[in-house]
């Protein structure tokens, strides 16, 4: 019998491919094998073929092109002989009833009261098997579960996803009941300024009147002991009255304030906001939902179109908008690399808030529900928070190589340099390099990541190709349409959907599968008024298709879609 090797047992389709050289595992070498010898019954590599052939020139040999002529493995033996339930028993009889492959065990203990219990030896002579029409059944049913596994990997990144974006929702929903809560503090806090402020003057003028009235009895006091032993008459009258006036004031004053009043302040706290907060489960309600995924491959329909100038007045330059990003909540930014600045955009895509970079952004993906990554000239990567439609500048990655093209997936960071593929880690840290093609200038950049991270799309400009890579870096697809040209850009949308854009020289938006091998549908062209694409991306809270022009009319095209 066969000797099998093990290791391709682990590999799903290729589990029945190879044997071992018998006579190397004789010396505990282990060889893939070439060939069979039918008369011996046992298998040679390519060096020890050439012995047996010199030794025994009669028996027949059989290399790999004809492994029809090769026995069945011993593995592939047990692995479709062996019954199910036990294990040391051989499968030999079929129950028509319950249409069951049986062993002798499972006849007696479960089908002996079946009134149909054949010998597999006997079902093989009245019914034949299409052992190639199985394999296509086989193949099918091996994509739908592929299909399945995938769409059920991309409703846990959805979920995520909605996670994350929930998250910032409660976060959000914190700072405004903080809000709230510092705006009370400070009023109170102003009405308990201002009763200090009237009690203190109240106070304070007492303590003036006070000190006034003793510097004005201490100067009449002074004056008396001067004129006291000198004889003045006239002087004595006048300082007796005024003395005495004084003092009347300030027996009046003091008779006015004869009680010392001990003024002090006090709050007393709402206790119904406490008691009302103590009240609640929480800072809202949780929930959720179920909704059928988009199929990744489900086509957009273009129904109409806008366009929207993106121009402010600090601009030097015309617009030439090389990045679009879209965040969970809606704001959409946009990277202006003649002028070197990012700008916010709200849901009339006019621009609200902008912020300039060192050098030209070249592409931009989202990175938390409130930040994005721009790639900028200098090989650095910038981060930017959008805060309350503000746009703050964060840290900075400085690499030691270029840098173009930028997605995100999870912790992992994409980086492109025009001829390679680095992972990263969000911290910086440098993981691989994952791809690299060196043919021509620009073989690599454009990138985008798909909703479950298994696939990356990046873009060969100098060969208009479009790459789809596994998460090893090796190449799963490349897509090329001949009157197509500079694939500048690709985006995938959160459904996974993949759409591919073609600058100057094709004005073209197109979509294609999500396996990255076939064009699904133009979006659009420069017969819809659409010149010099430069970047694409979907908006899904607006159901739209956002572009970003080269050089043309400081404007984004906006494509409504269903």
């Amino acid at each position: 019998m066969a000797t099998f090797s093990q290791s391709t047992l682990d590999k799903g389709s290729d589990i029945f491919q190879d044997f071992f050289c018998s006579a190397c595992q004789g010396k505990k070498l282990d060889k893939m094998a070439d060939f069979y010898c039918e008369s011996c019954l046992k298998f040679y590599c390519g060096n020890c073929i050439n012995l047996h052939s010199q030794l025994f020139t009669d028996h027949a040999t059989f290399g790999r092109e004809h492994m029809k002529k090769w026995p069945v493995a011993k593995k592939v033996d047990d692995f479709l002989l062996k019954c199910d339930v036990h294990k040391e028993e051989n499968l030999n009889m079929f129950c028509d009833k319950h249409s069951e492959l049986c062993c002798t065990n499972c006849a007696f203990l479960n089908h002996r009261h079946c009134p149909k219990v054949t010998l597999i030896s006997d079902v093989v002579k009245i019914q034949s098997t299409d052992l190639k029409k199985l394999l296509v059944s086989i193949q099918t049913t091996l994509e739908e579960m592929r299909k399945l596994q995938g769409n059920q990997e991309a409703s846990l990144q959805y979920m995520h996803n909605s996670f994350d974006e929930q998250l910032q929702k409660i976060h959000k929903t914190r700072r405004k009941i903080n809000a709230a809560f510092d705006t009370i503090e400070q009023k109170t806090l102003n009405e308990m300024k201002d009763t200090l402020t009237k009690l203190q003057a109240s106070c304070k003028d007492d303590v003036d009147k006070c000190i006034s009235l003793q510097n004005e009895l201490k100067q009449l006091r002074d004056a008396i002991q001067d004129i006291s032993d000198k004889s003045k008459l006239e002087l004595s009258f006048i300082a007796t009255r005024k003395c005495k006036d004084k003092i009347q004031h300030c027996e009046t004053f003091l008779m006015k304030n004869s009680h010392w009043v001990k003024f002090s302040i006090t709050f007393q706290p709402n206790n119904e906001i406490v008691q009302y907060l103590s009240k609640l489960s929480g800072l809202g309600k949780i929930e959720h939902s179920t909704q059928t995924l988009i199929d990744p491959n489900k086509v957009f329909t273009v129904q109409r179109k806008s366009e929207h100038n993106v121009r402010i007045p600090s601009d030097s330059d015309e617009c030439n908008i090389t990045a679009i990003c879209v965040l969970p909540e809606g704001q959409v930014l946009v990277a202006d690399d003649n002028n070197n600045t990012i700008k916010l955009l709200d849901q009339q895509h006019r621009v609200v808030s902008h912020c300039s970079v060192t050098e030209f952004p070249y592409y931009m993906c989202q990175i938390t529900p409130s930040e994005v990554a721009v790639t900028l000239e200098s090989d650095e990567v910038q981060f930017i928070t959008v805060n309350n439609r503000n746009l703050v500048k964060g840290r900075k990655l400085q690499l030691q190589h270029a840098c173009a093209g930028i997605a995100c997936h999870q912790d992992d960071l994409y980086i492109t340099t025009f001829n390679a593929l680095y992972k990263y880690m969000l911290s910086g840290k440098q993981v691989s390099k994952m791809y690299e093609d060196k043919s021509s200038r620009w073989t690599v950049v454009g990138c985008a990541v798909s909703p479950t991270g298994d696939k990356l799309y990046i873009t060969n400009i100098s060969d208009n190709k479009v790459l789809t890579l596994a998460r090893d870096g090796s190449v799963l697809a490349t897509f090329t349409d001949r009157a197509l040209h500079d694939p500048c850009d690709v985006h995938v949308t959160p459904a996974g959907q993949v759409l591919v854009c073609y600058k100057v020289s094709s004005h073209t938006i197109i979509q294609v599968d999500d396996e990255g091998r076939k064009k699904l549908a133009t979006i659009a062209t420069k017969k819809d008024g659409m010149v010099s694409p430069r970047s694409v991306c979907y908006n899904r809270h607006t159901a739209s298709i956002l572009v970003g022009l080269y050089a043309a009319n400081n404007s984004i095209l906006v494509f409504k879609v269903q």
